[in-house]
């Protein structure tokens, strides 16, 4: 199997895990969004350190640990995926499974936008295009919902935000999960200690299956990331990109079918601009890369 097609393997598999997300937290009731959203940084970070220590890569956790401008950034990149772990676990535990897919599935125009205002970049006439259909995607559901679809706004602009933090900062997936889950370690066990004073834990008073399914959200965190670890290495931006799109269309799947989760006429004219404005961003992203291939230069 050559890398490429491993690669695709190993990414679709990623994000095939991040699809199914939605079936998994509703599992873990009667636990609330908050009690998960700590069990989350909890487990995740154990699962992570005892992946590092078994990796041989203490010394380069804690060469991060040392360096003062890579924590600040961590630190904010963990306060950010923080919020994004928390409202998407909120959406599709309280029937908002649809909107949910909907943050993931307008994430990249916002991240072209962030390019834009951070980076100053520049885009191309039909990458303006594509987010000023998203755009309006955005304004025909918040005049549906009757309100603007907060959990797809937060979900798709922490998740870009977290993207951009995790490039300034370049560290392997375990190093950056791994710090970043200890750096809000003290923060998520001092609020399961003071559920379990208040008599508000679910943890260890809802059978050992409860438990083994709060642990696991450690391990449902980690394996997808390994995954895609994987496969950013053997793939290509583009190839990256065009798979990101399998997670919410399985999330949107999900909600339609197996949570019956309300689709009036309005929201489907909304989804199906922001489809329209991925059309048009993925074909272009496309074009622009086979038109640099062309122009490199051929290897010597």
């Amino acid at each position: 199997m050559n890398e490429s097609r491993s690669g695709v393997i190993l990414g679709a598999s990623a994000y095939l895990c991040w699809g199914f997300f939605p079936l998994y937290w509703p599992l873990l009731d009667p636990a609330g969004s908050l009690e998960v959203l700590a069990h989350r940084f909890v487990w995740s970070m154990a699962f992570v350190l005892i992946a590092i220590a078994i990796l041989g890569r203490w010394s380069r956790f804690v060469a991060i640990a040392r360096d003062r401008r890579m924590m600040v950034i961590l630190t904010f990149a963990s306060i950010t995926i923080a919020v994004n772990w928390g409202v998407f676990i909120y959406g599709v535990t309280n029937d908002h499974v649809i909107e949910t897919s909907l943050g993931y599935f307008i994430n990249p125009l916002v991240t072209v936008l962030l390019g834009v205002f951070v980076l100053k970049e520049t885009l191309r006439p039909a990458q303006w295009a594509a987010v000023a259909i998203g755009a309006l995607a955005v304004v025909v559901l918040a005049v549906d919902y009757g309100r603007p679809p907060w959990i797809a706004l937060a979900v798709a602009c922490t998740f870009a935000a977290y993207g951009f933090l995790k490039k300034k900062a370049n560290l392997g997936a375990f190093e950056g999960l791994g710090m970043e889950t200890l750096i809000l370690f003290p923060v998520a066990l001092t609020f399961l200690i003071a559920l379990q004073a208040r008599g508000d834990l679910a943890f260890g008073h809802e059978g050992p299956g409860n438990v083994a399914l709060l642990m696991g959200t450690g391990v449902v965190t980690a394996i997808p990331l390994l995954l895609f670890g994987a496969a950013a290495t053997r793939l290509s931006l583009t190839t990256i990109g065009l798979l990101q799109y399998l997670g919410p269309v399985l999330q949107f799947i999900f909600g339609l079918t197996i949570f019956d989760e309300d689709m009036t006429g309005a929201r489907w004219i909304g989804f199906v601009l922001v489809w329209l404005a991925l059309v048009i961003f993925s074909t272009d992203m496309l074009r622009s890369r086979r038109r640099t291939l062309k122009t490199e230069p051929a290897p010597i």
